[in-house]
Parts: C-alpha cells; sequence; structure tokens
C-alpha cells in the first residue's frame, strides 16, 4: 500500500522552464535527511521516485500520468529488501539519484497512526494539555498528520478503538504497520508541496509512545471529526 505519509522544509525555486517556474527539493538536502535519519534515528530508509520536470509541470519519475502520489513512491516491489538502517549505505544510495523521495518502512522501528490534519492538531493540542510523551509527528501536503508510535500498533488499533466506545470503520484513523511505508521531510510530493514535520524528531522524543498511550485524544478527535462530517452531510 502507497502510504503518504515531516525538520521543517522551505522550498525553492531551482529550476526554471520556459512557462513556469516549478520548486524542486535540493537533492543535498534529501540526501543529507536520509543519512541522519539512519544515523540519528537508526531508521530504516531507502529511495523512491522522485519529480521531474516537463514542459512547465512536474511529472513522476515513473512515467504514469494516473499516478497517485508523484514522486513519493517505492520505484519496485523489492523495496524492503532495500531498506537499510546504515548511513554509509544511504550516502551511496541518494548520491546515485540525489533527486529520490525520502521512505521509511513502517513495522520495524515504529508505526505511524494516520488521521486527518483538522483531528491531527486537535488531538496534539489534547496530548500536551495532558503532558503525554510524544514521538514526531508529520504533515503531508494531503492534508494527513501521522504519529510516530512503537511497533505493533496495527495489531491493536481495532480493539483500543472499540474499548474506548468508537467503531472503526466510522472513524478516520489508519495504522501504517508493517510491510507498508510513508514517506519523509523533505520529500516533495507532486505539486501539492512538501511532507513536514509538525513535531520534529529530537534527544527528547527518541523513546516512542505506545499506541494506548495515544489513542484516547485520537479517537476522540477522529470520532469529532467524523460526527462533524456527518452533520455537514446531513
Amino acid at each position: 500500500m502507497v502510504a503518504a505519509v515531516v525538520v521543517l522544509f522551505v522550498e525553492e525555486t531551482i529550476g526554471v522552464t520556459d512557462t513556469a517556474h516549478i520548486p524542486q527539493q535540493r537533492g543535498d538536502q534529501l540526501l543529507d535527511s536520509a543519512v541522519r535519519y539512519a544515523e540519528e534515528r537508526h531508521w530504516d530508509v531507502f529511495p523512491g521516485t522522485w519529480l521531474e520536470a516537463a514542459d512547465g509541470r512536474e511529472t513522476c519519475s515513473c512515467e504514469r500520468t494516473d499516478c497517485p502520489v508523484p514522486g513519493a513512491h517505492a520505484t519496485g516491489p523489492d523495496w524492503a529488501a532495500r531498506a537499510t538502517g546504515s548511513a554509509v549505505a544511504a550516502r551511496r544510495l541518494w548520491s546515485k539519484q540525489p533527486r529520490a523521495s525520502v521512505l521509511l518502512p513502517t513495522g520495524r522501528t515504529f508505526d505511524a497512526l494516520d488521521v486527518p490534519e483538522s483531528a491531527g492538531f486537535l488531538a496534539l493540542a489534547r496530548m500536551e494539555r495532558m503532558e503525554l510523551t510524544l514521538g514526531p509527528v508529520t504533515r503531508t501536503p494531503d492534508r494527513r498528520m501521522l504519529f510516530f508510535v512503537l511497533p505493533g500498533a496495527a495489531l491493536k488499533v481495532d480493539d483500543l478503538v472499540r474499548g474506548l466506545g468508537w467503531t472503526p470503520e466510522a472513524i478516520d484513523l489508519v495504522t501504517r504497520g508493517e510491510g507498508e511505508y510513508v514517506a519523509a521531510p523533505p520529500t516533495r510530493i507532486g505539486g501539492s508541496g512538501a511532507v513536514q514535520w509538525a513535531r520534529r524528531p529530537t534527544h527528547a522524543n527518541r523513546w516512542l509512545p505506545d499506541v494506548e498511550d495515544l489513542m484516547s485524544p485520537l479517537a476522540y478527535a477522529c470520532g469529532r471529526e467524523a460526527a462533524e462530517e456527518r452533520a455537514r452531510r446531513a
């Protein structure tokens, strides 16, 4: 499953065509980020597709005209075997293709709880008031937020949601676990923007929370979002 899934990234216009200015992500930023994730966080990383400028627009290197996440998905089915936790290997991989997106496998050192951005900000505010321990959190250009938690969350989420009185199918809360991946900053996705950190990785959040610690505010926020959406449609 392609997940889109985050150091705040500032885009620079460094590529110019005859008809348009296309913001491009610098290869050195992508390479440095990939190396830092492997070296400092011990996260596995692997290079994905990248964006190419053509006729004043951006297209995915996969050349699909209907690519759902242009510039930010795996290049082949063997991506899991290519993922590496070695900073040296990461530097070598991105040196070969500096524009490649930075992708992180989930289900290894972390899982990710994927929620709508509005629910994510509401949950973040509640978590901070509750003084909960938080891990890194990303924001994606399609208005999603991903909360990094300890691996194994995918096996627990549905039961936790039911235990809080919600129906898993009724709320928009998705777990990214084993066999999936997320895009990391400063990866750009099509013309929609860059993945950013809502809460960047620091020494203070090196130890990730368990899914149980975050589920109550997340389920509440997603449940409220779902109720508001139903009310708008009524």
